[in-house]
């Protein structure tokens, strides 16, 4: 589970009983200093000066339990085999098929143009899935699959498509190196650890595997404009500590350092491997290609990989990392920001925690490598990428502090290689947290919820002074905030008691038109249910052609909602099996669940055929 989610898990069960303060609006605040000092992010000029930095991080956050921070490493016995796939690659032309002669919805993401990685894609001629380890390639036409492909991954796998090509993303294991030396003369059992793999294939005719990148951590997110995709992978030191039951903290301390004192650069720097037909190369994250902020651990490293999708087969993926930890990715079609909340590390040689959340902005430049531009801290958590938002050149981060229980919007511009804090709106739901944001263009909308949902409107309009617009309290909150046309949104969320108490999935409509008083239009009720769109917004559908909002309702198939006029109502529903993700061809409504894909009249939502996986 992601630390992230694990966050969100533990708010979820804080109790919510008590009174919701109605704190006054915030005064607007002219330019405020940053509350963490800004990282600044220096790349090394040698292997020697990487590694002597690398080990003394290692020290300060050694224990006598291992490495804080690093993740636990499988043995290798629970790891498949590498194998590289038989047969030889044939040249191709990578050309990009005519648009399909029907409509047909995308991935909900987050910024127009920029696609995200998702369980399901549809070009509006095939539909593309992977399910139980298997790729299957359905004709949208004819309603029967056309192809299917094994590809050793367990359970299902997102991807991203340009023209006839998917690149899968999964997560395996790689089998470690020795990582010492050759002075280790029993390096005892062979371990493993968490590896991710990347799986380019072609979709013309019978699917099959082009190439395959096997590399060091897991696969955090991606992104992908136009052809070319950006992955963002996490990997943490390929170190193994002995372990004795019997010994002493202090003297089990002692070895660990010895480890690390001897331990090769190598084991740091992030491996990995690309198999394209019979033949397969390796390598590892040149030094320079490595940068850090002022303060880091030594215990993780973000890796930025960039691979066009319409080349003859993968490469290396140009990589560049930072020393540091990423949970959240959020981009555009000009910049990439991780954020890595920082709650779960101390600095003991401090002897205080760091910076709450650190963001690293990478520049994009349309098939080139990642260039580290800037970097920065804010106090509070973000609840996932819609936290964060770039506008006019600024960045906008929305955060709550868990210590003050109140939430903040701060307004981010690049100086230099720093993002600086230039305007900031805090005091927002005081004794609440965030469960939901979304910016667009010049304002801003934060959810927060204790016992009812203020729904802030903000206007960001000037990034030095940035001020509260509008409040609306309602009960219940919304967990996605969804753009349905000109000054409308739809929420997604919970509706609840006067105590807070959750009872059913709650769609309301607001009308934004005046950001000094957001109004609810409607709203629509399914009693003791939930959504998975209230957590990943991949699960929702707006189709704006018909107003049509179609979302998976706790299991039992979907709900299907036109929303026009300043209402709500229902369309139809499909019941049956767990739909997890809708999308529209032409008049049709396809849903995926785990057994396969169901077709629908879009207008209607009366079932019209089932596709298989079995």
């Amino acid at each position: 589970m992601r630390r992230r989610l694990l966050i969100c898990a533990v708010l979820s069960v804080l109790p919510l009983a008590g009174c919701t303060s109605t704190p006054d609006a915030p005064e607007p605040k002219p330019v405020v200093p940053a509350p963490a000092p800004p990282l600044t992010l220096v790349a090394f000029d040698s292997c020697d000066k990487l590694l002597t930095e690398l080990r003394a991080a290692a020290m300060r956050s050694l224990t006598a339990y291992g490495y804080f921070g690093a993740q636990p490493m499988p043995l290798a016995a629970e790891a498949g085999a590498m194998k590289a796939d038989s047969g030889s690659m044939r040249a191709m032309d990578a050309a990009v098929p005519a648009p399909a002669a029907t409509s047909f919805s995308g991935t909900n993401v987050h910024e127009q143009g920029v696609d995200e990685p998702d369980v399901v894609k549809t070009d509006g001629r095939r539909i593309v899935t992977v399910s139980g380890g298997v790729l299957h390639v359905i004709d949208a036409a004819t309603r029967t699959e056309t192809g299917r492909l094994t590809l050793g991954l367990g359970g299902g796998a997102p991807l991203l498509l340009a023209g006839d090509r998917a690149l899968v993303l999964g997560n395996g294991s790689m089998t470690a190196i020795d990582q010492v030396g050759p002075k280790v003369r029993d390096p005892g059992p062979q371990i493993g650890y968490p590896g991710s793999e990347l799986i380019l294939v072609d979709l013309a005719g019978t699917p099959r595997v082009i190439s395959r990148y096997r590399g060091d951590g897991r696969v955090v997110d991606a992104r992908q404009t136009g052809n070319v995709a950006r992955v963002v992978l996490g990997s943490n030191p390929r170190i193994v500590f002995p372990y004795n039951a019997t010994g002493s903290e202090k003297s089990q301390l002692q070895r660990n350092k010895q480890v690390v004192n001897r331990t090769k650069v190598e084991a740091w720097l992030p491996q990995w491997e690309v198999t394209t037909g019979a033949s397969t190369t390796s390598g590892h994250v040149d030094c320079g290609s490595v940068s850090r902020p002022a303060s880091f651990s030594g215990a993780s490293m973000l890796t930025v990989l960039t691979f066009d999708l319409t080349a003859p087969a993968l490469t290396d993926g140009n990589p560049v990392s930072v020393v540091a930890d990423g949970d959240i990715v959020y981009g555009t079609t000009d910049s990439l920001y991780i954020a890595n909340d920082q709650r779960w590390r101390i600095d003991s040689m401090a002897g205080k925690a760091a910076p709450d959340t650190e963001i690293f902005k990478f520049a994009l430049t349309e098939g080139e490598k990642p260039r580290f531009e800037a970097s920065g801290a804010v106090p509070g958590m973000l609840l996932n990428q819609y936290s964060m938002s770039e506008w006019d050149g600024n960045l906008r981060v929305a955060t709550t502090d868990l210590g003050s229980r109140s939430s903040a919007v701060r307004v981010l511009a690049p100086r230099g290689t720093k993002l600086t804090q230039v305007g900031e709106i805090d005091g927002l739901g005081k004794g609440e947290q965030i469960y939901a944001v979304r910016f667009l263009g010049p304002r801003g909308y934060v959810v927060t919820f204790r016992q009812t949902d203020p729904l802030f409107s903000l206007d960001l309009s000037d990034p030095s002074r940035p001020r509260l617009a509008g409040e609306l309290k309602i009960s219940g909150y919304s967990a996605h905030l969804q753009p349905v046309g000109d000054d409308l949104l739809v929420g997604v969320g919970q509706e609840a008691s006067a105590q807070g108490v959750r009872n059913g999935v709650l769609i309301s409509l607001f009308d934004v038109a005046n950001p000094a008083d957001p109004r609810r239009l409607a709203k629509y009720v399914v009693p003791d249910s939930t959504s998975e769109a209230e957590f990943d917004p991949h699960a929702l559908l707006w189709w704006p052609a018909t107003n049509l909002l179609v979302l998976p309702i706790s299991g039992n198939g979907v709900l299907g909602l036109r929303v026009q006029n300043g209402a709500i109502a229902p369309v139809g529903a499909l019941n049956g099996q767990a739909i997890s993700r809708s999308l529209v061809i032409g008049d049709q409504l396809w849903t995926l669940g785990d057994s396969g894909l169901g077709v629908a009249e879009l207008s209607t939502l009366d079932q019209i055929g089932f596709v298989s996986f079995g």
